[in-house]
Formats: structure tokens, sequence, C-alpha cells
């Protein structure tokens, strides 16, 4: 392990942490960490970033790689909130579906996601466990609130579905779709909003064929 990725003592049980400080040193790592990559982007460079002491970011984060896991994590709790999963059983299921897809869709194809799925398919890094750790805090966080809200409507007679993590897995896949590769091979920036639109209705329209209950 580098150096530099060596936990550093942490501190005292109970000691309160400065949490202004704990979102700047966030901020600071995921603005590095997208513009210069993993390996890129030092403790130290992230520490002078946010304004503190490279000490002060061990003893909030640990070390580099729990650094990184607690961006990823974070950036999606951000972009994609425990709210937007809840029931609202009064909504109608295509415009449900269709609201999370277009948060799920803006999120996958901002600059930090993009950057950060391109690091992690870097050859030292499919090498190392952080693709794993990865998809712990982040894919799989969102599979399993999908997972939860088609379990809902399933219960709700509304979907009729056997395997339901696998149609949640499926249904984020088909989000993603050809304009996320597109944008992953640096074919096109983004999306214009009518174009991205119609990619999301035929999503949702090819899902709920799919699965709608008859």
């Amino acid at each position: 392990m580098p150096a530099e990725d060596a936990p550093a003592p942490r501190p005292a049980p109970g000691r309160p942490k400065d949490l202004e400080k704990g979102n700047a040193i966030l901020e600071a790592a995921r603005r590095l960490f997208t513009t210069h990559g993993y390996d890129g982007a030092s403790m130290d460079q992230i520490a002078a970033e946010a304004g503190v002491s490279k000490l002060t970011v061990y003893s909030h984060y640990g070390d580099k790689e729990a650094l990184f896991s607690e961006v990823v994590k974070s950036f999606c709790e951000q972009q994609l909130p425990a709210s937007l999963f809840e029931a609202l059983p009064e909504l109608p299921l295509r415009e449900r579906l269709l609201g999370i897809g277009r948060a799920f869709f803006a999120m996958i194809s901002s600059p930090e996601a993009v950057a950060g799925h391109r690091i992690l398919c870097s050859p030292r890094m499919a090498a190392s466990h952080l693709p794993a750790l990865f998809w712990d805090v982040g894919p799989q966080r969102v599979q399993d609130a999908v997972s939860r809200l088609l379990r809902q409507r399933v219960d709700a007679g509304e979907l009729a579905i056997d395997d339901i993590p696998r149609a949640a897995a499926q249904f984020l896949t088909l989000l993603k779709g050809e304009p996320h590769a597109r944008m992953l091979f640096g074919c096109c920036a983004n999306l214009k909003h009518a174009e991205a639109e119609r990619h999301l209705e035929a999503t949702v329209d090819m899902f709920l064929r799919a699965y709608e209950a008859r």
C-alpha cells in the first residue's frame, strides 16, 4: 500500500468531527479525482484544495480508498436521494419510472460519473478491489432502491415480475443504453434534452411492455 494510502491514527472515540471540513474534503476529492484520476490525486493535494491539513483528511476518512468510497456514496446520495424512491402510489407507474429514469440518466451523464467510470475501467483499477467497493456504495445501492420500488408496485398488482432484482438491473442497464456508451467512448459530450427524453421514454415503455400486469 502506498505511503499516502496508509491510515493515520483515528481520533479518540466520541470526538466530534467538523462537518464543514468533512464536506470541503469530499468536494475537493471529487474535483481532483475527476480531473486527475485516482492515482493522480494525492492526499496532499486534496488537503490543500480543501484548505485543511493532511492529518485532518485522514482523521475524517481514514485513508484514500475510504475517501474515494465516500465520494462515490455521497455523489450518488446527492443525485439520487432516498426520497426519489418513495412509494408514491398515487403517481401513475409510467410517470414514476420516468422520474427515476431522468434522475438516473442525469447522474450517469455528469462529468464526474463519466470520469469515475473511466477511472475504474483503467487496467490498474480493474485489477484492484476498488471497482467492487465502488459497486457496493454506488450501483448496488441504486439497484436495491429500484428493487424496493418495483416490489411495491408488484404488490399493488401493477407489475408482474418473478425476479425483481434482475428486473431492476435490466431497467438501469436499459436506461444507460447506447447514449451512455457513446459518452464513455468520447463520441459525444451529452445528449440534447429532446433526444435524451426520447431515449428514456422508449426505455420505460419497453420495460412496461415486458413487466406490466395484463
